[in-house]
């Protein structure tokens, strides 16, 4: 019984084996089908229409006052206010008394000095009545209008080189000048407004110990103000050949006109920009701010057929354009500006600018196969 179960057995295993044969050899190898990545590539262009269009050319400026003054006095001492509080915005007028330094101790001084040239003309009179009893007048007037409160008078001239000798060695001339300039010294504790102007900013508070040389405040000319344009150098040409320009504010209206003052010599290493200064004038009663941001415009008043593209797309004067599937260069000519457009001539009607650098990126051009000459 043992024995037929296993030849029973062997013949179920053979009878196995050759099905499990028979169906591998008959599988079929099917490759497997996988889905490749696809990535769909864009290159922005825009198709050429030139138009005829009257150009302007603009940058922007700020308006500055035309003079600034610091104030600051050469003498020292206690800081005094003088015909009014002086704040950031206040007005003064011209010869106004704006500040001026504590001098009771100069005046004294200068009062003492005074007396002793009286006493020195006093102690000569016998001797110019004796000498000179023709000059005695002059000298006593001169005497008389000597007075601690007032400035010197003229110092008397001399009728001959006998009467210039005497005085000049009694020491009064000596003693006149050393008095006159303590004087000159005196007029250094005020300072008088140079002209009809604005404090734009204040240092120093009175009360305050000042030194010489310190800043107190600045103040600026009023009604006499300028435009600072800095301008590249792709433009300046146009902007002097035309000499005049307008001026437009934040909210796009016309503030002023004005026309080049001078022009700077030295360059901005970092915009390569040229500093413009312009005069201003108010329009329409607009009111002109220091320190105010201004658009400058100039009117080529020129037209000229010319098509808009983005800064981005030029460079080196020459942009790129697509022909079927090749690049092209094209080498066109910046007839005006905006700030983030240029109104180039030089590209044809129909034309497609791609709104890229020159130098399309390695990546873009291998998916296109788009080749460059």
């Amino acid at each position: 019984m043992k024995k037929n179960q296993i030849i029973l057995l062997s013949i179920f295993l053979l009878i196995t084996a050759l099905i499990y044969w028979k169906v591998a050899s008959n599988k079929k190898n099917t490759p497997k089908e996988g889905k490749e990545a696809q990535t769909t590539q864009y290159v922005p262009f825009s198709i050429v229409k030139n138009q005829n269009r009257t150009l302007k050319l603009s940058s922007y400026g700020q308006i500055t006052p035309y003079t600034e003054l610091e104030v600051s006095f050469e003498v020292q001492g206690r800081l005094e206010k003088g015909e009014g509080s002086l704040k950031p915005g206040a007005k003064f007028g011209f010869n106004q008394l704006l500040y001026k330094v504590n001098s009771e101790e100069a005046f004294f001084t200068l009062s003492s000095r005074k007396a002793q040239l009286s006493n020195l003309i006093i102690t000569i009179l016998p001797d110019i009545e004796l000498d000179f009893s023709s000059e005695k007048t002059k000298w006593n007037n001169f005497l008389n209008d000597i007075s601690p409160s007032k400035t010197l008078p003229d110092f008397p001239k001399f009728s001959s080189n006998k009467e210039k000798m005497f005085i000049t060695a009694k020491g009064i001339l000596s003693d006149y000048m050393s008095i006159k300039s303590l004087e000159a010294r005196m007029s250094k504790y005020i300072f008088l407004a140079p002209f009809d102007g604005t404090v734009i900013e204040v240092y120093a508070e009175p009360g305050a110990t000042v030194n010489p040389g310190v800043r107190i405040a600045k103040i600026a000319k009023t009604g006499d103000m300028e435009v600072k344009v800095p301008i590249a150098l792709s433009q300046l040409r146009d902007f002097k050949k035309l000499g005049k320009a307008s001026f437009i504010d934040a909210q796009g209206i016309e503030i002023g006109t004005g026309n080049i003052v001078r022009v700077s010599e030295i360059i901005n290493q970092k915009t390569q920009s040229v500093d413009v200064y312009y005069s201003i004038n108010s329009v329409n009663g607009e009111q002109l701010f220091s320190g105010q941001f201004v658009t400058v415009e100039i009117d080529q008043s020129n037209v000229q057929s010319s098509f808009t593209i983005p800064r981005m797309a030029v460079n080196d004067n020459a942009v790129s354009v697509l022909v079927g599937t090749k690049l092209e260069k094209r080498f066109i000519t910046v007839v005006g500006s905006k700030p983030d457009s240029l109104f180039v001539s030089g590209l044809k009607n129909g034309e497609k600018v791609v709104l890229e650098t020159v130098e399309i990126s390695k990546q873009i051009k291998k998916y296109l196969g788009v080749k460059r000459d």
